[in-house]
This record gives C-alpha cells, sequence and structure tokens, in this order.
C-alpha cells in the first residue's frame, strides 16, 4: 500500500529550484516531515530576483524567507494542500505530470501549494501507517493555520488516490475536534475503502489482486480481519459532511481508471449526499433529485446541493489516465 514508484524531475520550468522553498513541519508525536511550499507561477515570476538573491545567499529560516512572506503577508493568497497519491517523496515522480502550472492555473498570483512526504518516505522519519499519515495530513493544516496564519476559508485540502484517504480523514478531523470547515474538498481516483478496493483493484488493469474472492464473502471477511489499516473513506465523507455547517465536496474520477475503479467516487458520492439528510436516502432517490450535466465527450457531472450549504459533486471523465491528462 505504501509504495514509491519511480519518476523524473521535470524540466519544463526555468530555475524550479526557486520556485519550491523546503522546509520541515513538526508532528504532534515528533515526527519530522519533509515538506514544500510551491510559490504561484505569476507570484515567482514577479519576485524571482528576491527569490534567487536569497536562495544564493546566506542560509535562513523558511518561516523568515520571501517566500514564506509572499504566502503569509498577502491577505487574498490560497493554499492547496496537496496530499500525495502513494506514500512517496513528493518532488520527482509527482511534479512530472502535477505541475505547479497546473495546480495554480486557476489563479497564478494566489494559489499557492503545500505538501508533503508521509512520514519514513523521502526525508521524512517514522513508519508510515494510517493513524500516522492522518497525523502527517493533520500537521500540515496546522502548520498552514499557526505559523502562515492562513484561515480555513483559504484552504482547499486535495488528494489523489491514497491521498484522498488522507484529505478526508484530515477534513474530518478539523471538523469532528475543532469545528473547522475548508473553503473545499477535492478527491481525485478516490476509493471507498481500503478491503473494497483490494477485491476490485488490479495492476495495471489487467491483473486482479483479490477479485477472485468476490464470489465468496466469508473469505472476503476472513481477509479483511488481517487489514492494519482500513481507510474508510465512505464513512469519513459522511462524517464530513454530516458534522459540518457548510462543505464543498469535489469527486474526480475517470472510467479509464483500471486500479482504482470510477464506481468508488459513485459510492462515496452515495454517501456524502445521503449524510445531508436526518432521514436514509437511497440511491434511487438521490439519483431522482439530483443534478446531471451530460458534457460528452468532457464526461458526466452530478451534483447534489442541500440547502446551498452543502454542496457535492462528482465528475467522470472518459479519460483520465497520467499519460493522457499531462496536458
Amino acid at each position: 500500500m505504501y509504495i514509491r514508484p519511480g519518476g523524473k524531475i521535470p524540466t519544463n520550468l526555468s530555475n524550479l529550484a526557486f520556485l519550491v522553498q523546503p522546509f520541515s513541519i513538526h508532528t504532534i508525536d515528533s515526527e519530522t516531515l519533509y515538506a514544500w511550499h510551491v510559490l504561484p507561477i505569476a507570484k515567482y515570476a514577479a519576485n524571482q530576483q528576491a527569490l534567487v538573491s536569497e536562495r544564493t545567499g546566506s542560509a535562513r529560516s523558511f518561516e523568515n524567507s520571501v517566500a514564506f512572506d509572499l504566502l503569509s503577508a498577502d491577505p487574498t493568497s490560497r493554499l492547496l494542500i496537496y496530499c500525495l497519491f502513494s506514500g512517496t517523496s513528493f518532488w520527482a515522480p509527482r511534479l512530472n505530470f502535477i505541475s505547479p502550472r497546473a495546480l495554480s492555473s486557476g489563479a497564478s498570483d494566489k494559489i499557492h501549494v503545500l505538501a508533503i512526504d508521509y512520514r519514513g518516505f523521502g526525508y521524512s522519519t517514522g513508519t508510515p501507517d494510517e493513524q500516522g499519515l492522518v497525523k502527517d495530513g493533520v500537521a500540515a493544516v496546522r502548520w498552514a493555520m499557526d505559523a502562515a496564519k492562513i484561515p480555513p476559508d483559504r484552504i482547499i485540502l486535495v488528494g489523489q488516490s491514497l491521498g484522498t484517504a488522507v484529505a478526508a480523514a484530515v477534513a474530518e478531523h478539523y471538523v469532528q475536534e475543532s469545528q473547522v470547515e475548508f473553503a473545499g474538498t477535492v478527491l481525485v481516483a478516490a476509493f471507498s475503502d481500503l478491503p473494497t478496493l483490494l477485491l476490485t483493484y488490479s495492476i495495471g488493469g489487467i491483473v486482479p489482486i483479490l477479485s477472485p474472492l468476490r464470489p465468496y464473502p466469508s473469505l472476503q471477511r476472513s481477509f479483511s480481519r488481517y487489514l492494519r489499516d482500513t481507510w474508510d473513506t465512505s464513512n469519513r465523507v459522511g462524517n464530513l459532511v454530516r458534522m459540518s455547517r457548510k462543505v464543498n465536496l469535489y469527486l474526480f474520477h475517470s472510467r479509464d481508471d483500471f486500479e482504482i475503479p470510477w464506481k468508488h467516487s459513485e459510492t462515496l458520492f452515495y454517501a456524502a449526499a445521503n449524510a445531508t439528510s436526518s432521514s436514509s436516502l437511497s440511491s434511487k432517490h438521490i439519483d431522482g433529485m439530483k443534478f446531471q450535466q451530460d458534457l460528452q465527450e468532457g464526461g458526466i457531472i452530478e451534483s447534489w446541493n442541500a440547502g446551498g450549504m452543502k454542496k457535492i459533486s462528482k465528475h467522470v471523465v472518459r479519460y483520465g489516465e497520467i499519460e493522457k491528462s499531462r496536458s
């Protein structure tokens, strides 16, 4: 589950080293996480000379840097806290296709990105497990709110694959523990829970892992008892929606995702929509009440709006493989 895929450092941006600022974040259980702050492209371009001069001069802590000031001193800045889709180093594999240009394209002078290496990966200390990775995500948010002074209504949690489970858990944690609600939670290629994922997962969309167990529920239950981590995102999404006064949840998936089938996002959509009601809603009822828009080649968008305060959106695109989505 916690694997380290390969990758290469992108070369499409000049002076990329000055765009990305590495630093450390400490968790509540005394682990040290290697973190990155990625500047918005336009903000970087406007301040490139100061950034380059600072990095080539005397060493300073990140919180006394130009990049930190550009994040914390701007009352209009927005922060995407990006939860990686595998327990791996953010730097080389991830920027290969999720570039700073793409992540900040909505507002190239406003949107900053914060990412971390989970414990046990890259230069981060510790050993990865479900509880620990959630603590890592909580630590990243705590740093954003306490050190950088970014209020939660300017923070969006973004997760992909495994990272969707972390993002959902962090969002649930904050609304449950301190009634903190973020501007949005975005889950890309999410899965409903780990036991179900393992029963539907295929390597490269060809080699099934545990799908032969699907006709045998007793064997499935027996196997599930041995799982240390369950990553029950379906339950967490329901809790998040249920306990929040206001919530914006966005689910993105592709029909050609053969590793994590898009039906997982559909399960999460139903769980979230059901949680907006005090009484149980059937999937048939939700299907009859949801808003649906067919974008043809662009896929299908389904939305559920509960009183204007709780908004759930699911966008299933026709094609979404990494190689096809680089542009």
